[in-house]
């Protein structure tokens, strides 16, 4: 069930992303934006940053699946949002990553989305992002692949292989480091 946080910020991003030429650069502004804000009007940086950023990239993916745009596109710049978001409250990168991955598998899901380019979105957000916040491009895209296996791997056995497929066949990500993540999670 969604949050009140995850439910804000889809409602939100829905009206801006429909109103954008920049599906990419909106949606990975307001969604480091709200993870910032969120995180330092609690007050501290604490585990819970890595709820709202789930929640965060949770109700961004929704919106994006949602929206007329392209959902790959929308949900590569919520991950790179909350990564983004990640590295500048000083929370973990790697956990952040897998989190944020997760997060748009689960969003997605709850509207009946494409869990295919979600997946696929997801994992060229983190590699993205992953250069902006200077960590290691293969292990980003190893932890979201990581992160979108297990969150549909969650949802059951078909939402699990529609993500592989996805990832599997997808020119725009590095094939060797995705086979190799498909590979540690079937183990």
């Amino acid at each position: 069930m969604p949050s009140a946080l995850t439910d804000k910020v889809k409602d939100s991003l829905l009206s801006v992303i429909e109103g954008t030429g920049d599906v990419i650069g909106t949606t990975r502004d307001t969604v480091k934006k709200t993870v910032v804000d969120t995180v330092k009007g609690a007050g501290e940086v604490t585990t819970g940053a890595m709820g709202v950023i789930a929640d965060v990239v949770s109700g961004g993916a929704a919106a994006a699946s949602q929206s007329a745009k392209s959902t790959t596109d929308g949900v590569e710049g919520v991950v790179e949002g909350a990564i983004d978001a990640a590295k500048e409250i000083g929370a973990d990168i790697g956990q952040a990553v897998e989190q944020a991955a997760e997060g748009a598998i689960k969003g997605v899901s709850e509207v009946g989305g494409d869990l295919g380019e979600t997946s696929v979105g997801a994992v060229k957000g983190a590699i993205a992002a992953a250069s902006d916040v200077e960590t290691d491009v293969n292990d980003a895209a190893t932890k979201a692949v990581v992160g979108v296996l297990k969150a549909a791997d969650e949802i059951g056995s078909e939402a699990g292989s529609i993500v592989r497929k996805a990832l599997l066949s997808t020119a725009a990500l590095p094939r060797e480091i995705i086979e190799a993540a498909v590979g540690k999670t079937e183990n």
